[in-house]
């Protein structure tokens, strides 16, 4: 095996092997770690974390970024709550959160390819507009709820597989299918590889960036909406900080901030090495400060390495 060739497949597969040497290692330090209660506890987490980090790596790998989605999340939180409040209907209440996801995800898309304002900018703006939003509707105050069947979607489970688990397999095959055997995901890849070469190729740039928001801010509010199911509550500060755990998945996963790179499947196992390593953090009992801290180390760690590996197959090639 040539050497270049030997960089290409430890880039591949270096994110699994830190997986299952942070696994292996918690086998030793703590005997809850593989009780069926913690793991399926972990199971639900990184489900939400995944689904939401999916949109995240298209709009990277598209050489943007996104950070509205946690706003997303609280607001279709707090839509869904409402309605299903008012009507005690699920679907209503499902779609109308969904809508709202979209149409952020829409406007955002629209401004970005339209303007060329940058995407950090309009998100960010955006983001704001959300949390103002639901914290004036709510008085910042949560919105509980009392439906059975609704909350099955967050807490319930088919066998022994939670249903927001089964869920995120089923978004992630779709959408991993969507980049990887579609026009569309070419041209995603295409233009966060060089976005004016994709102009000149005759892609509709405007078009696809538009509708790679418009997914990132349905798959953010239909996280909200099983964080809803799952905590029986709409809650206005539910998304604080999830857009950075989004971006973190996707880095660790492999995605490239400058775009062009990244995969969805490389983008779970980041988001399992995330809420594995949380999940690791809070048995061995670890102060949350410094669970911050581990966490921006791993993802300083993944971008050093993986720029380790981009040079050396360069300089193989």
């Amino acid at each position: 095996m040539d050497k270049r060739r030997f960089w290409m497949i430890a880039r591949k597969y270096a994110t699994f092997v830190i997986l299952c040497i942070i696994v292996i290692v918690m086998f030793f330090l703590t005997d809850r770690f593989f009780t069926f209660n913690n793991l399926s506890n972990v199971g639900r987490q990184i489900s939400m974390n995944a689904i939401l980090s999916v949109g995240m790596t298209m709009v990277i790998i598209s050489g943007g970024i996104d950070l509205s989605v946690g706003s997303i999340v609280a607001m279709s939180s707090i839509v869904c709550a409402s309605i299903l409040t008012s009507t005690g209907q699920i679907i209503p209440a499902v779609a109308a959160a969904l809508a709202t996801g979209l149409g952020i995800g829409l406007i955002n898309g629209i401004l970005i390819a339209k303007t060329g304002i940058a995407p950090f900018i309009i998100t960010l703006s955006s983001s704001s507009i959300c949390s103002g939003m639901v914290l004036v509707v709510t008085m910042a105050r949560p919105i509980p709820l009392s439906h059975d069947g609704f909350k099955q979607l967050g807490q319930g489970s088919l066998w022994i597989l939670p249903y927001p688990f089964l869920l995120m397999i089923i978004i992630f095959v779709m959408f991993a299918a969507l980049m990887n055997k579609t026009k569309f995901g070419r041209y995603v890849y295409a233009i966060g590889g060089n976005e004016k070469a994709s102009i000149v190729a005759g892609i509709q740039v405007v078009r696809i960036k538009t509708v790679v928001y418009s997914l990132c801010g349905l798959l953010a509010s239909l996280t909200g909406v099983v964080y809803t199911a799952r905590l029986s509550s709409g809650v206005p500060s539910i998304g604080e900080g999830y857009e950075m755990q989004a971006i973190t998945a996707a880095v660790i996963g492999g995605a490239s901030l400058s775009g062009g790179r990244g995969g969805i499947w490389g983008t779970l196992i980041g988001a399992i090495i995330i809420g594995v390593l949380n999940n690791a953090l809070n048995l061995l009992q670890v102060n949350s400060y410094y669970q911050n801290i581990v966490t921006g180390i791993v993802v300083l760690a993944a971008v050093l390495f993986d720029r380790f590996i981009q040079t050396r197959v360069s300089s193989e090639g």
